[in-house]
C-alpha cells in the first residue's frame, strides 16, 4: 500500500480514464465460463472501496452451476407467471446462456444513516470490481430484476434477508458484443455555486 498518492503519467491517466469511459453493461456473452481467478482478484480490489467507519459491509457470493440453474428456473417461473409460457422459454434460453453469476449483498444495520452509507460503499465496491474485470476482458451485467426480489431467491442462494440486503445479482463472462453508449454533456450535470 503506497504511503502517498500515486503520480501517474499523462499516458497512464489517459488509459485509466479510457477504462472508466469504455466499461459497459454486457448482455451477451461467449459461452465459456470465465472461471473464478479474475473474479477473486476483483473482489480483493473491491474491498478497498471507501466505506464510512470502515464497516466493510459487502459480502460476495460466487454462484456455482447448480445454484445458477435454480436461479434460472426461478426467473423462468416468474416470467411464465407474468407473461406466459413463450416468454418463460425465451427467458430460459437467454439466462441459460449466461456463463457465470455472482451476488453482492450489504450487511444490514438498524441505523438508517449507517445503512445508506453502507449501501453506497457496496456500490463503490461493485464499481471497483467491474472496472477491474473490464480491464481483464470480462464484462458484467448488474441486475436487480424481479427474480432478486422474490423470497425464493434468498432460499436458493442461502442468504438471510434479515441479515443482508441484496445489492445485485451479477452476470459475468467474455463479452460477445459491447454496446455503444452516450452520457449527458458535463455542462448539463455540473452546477457551480459561488
Amino acid at each position: 500500500m503506497p504511503d502517498s498518492v500515486p503520480q501517474l503519467s499523462n499516458d497512464e491517466l489517459a488509459r485509466f480514464a479510457e477504462a472508466i469511459r469504455s466499461r459497459r453493461s454486457i448482455d451477451l456473452f461467449e459461452p465459456d465460463p470465465p472461471g473464478t481467478e479474475r473474479l477473486l482478484e476483483a473482489i480483493e480490489l473491491a474491498r478497498w472501496a471507501p466505506n464510512h467507519r470502515l464497516t466493510q459491509p459487502w459480502r460476495f457470493y460466487i454462484i456455482g452451476r447448480r445454484t445458477a440453474d435454480a436461479i434460472v428456473d426461478l426467473a423462468v417461473d416468474i416470467e411464465t407467471a407474468t407473461k406466459g409460457e413463450q416468454a418463460g422459454q425465451a427467458r430460459r434460453r437467454r439466462w441459460s446462456a449466461i456463463p457465470a453469476f455472482f451476488i453482492v449483498t450489504c450487511a444490514r444495520s438498524d441505523d438508517e444513516l449507517q445503512q445508506r452509507e453502507d449501501y453506497a460503499a457496496c456500490c463503490c465496491a461493485v464499481q471497483n470490481l467491474m472496472l477491474y474485470l473490464w480491464q481483464c476482458g470480462l464484462g458484467v451485467k448488474w441486475t436487480t430484476g424481479a427474480v432478486t426480489r422474490d423470497p425464493r431467491f434468498f432460499e436458493i442462494v442461502g442468504i438471510d434477508p434479515g441479515q443482508e440486503m441484496l445489492v445485485g445479482l451479477f452476470w459475468y463472462g467474455i463479452p460477445r458484443a459491447v454496446p455503444s453508449q452516450r452520457r449527458r454533456d458535463i455542462g448539463e450535470i455540473v452546477v457551480v455555486r459561488p
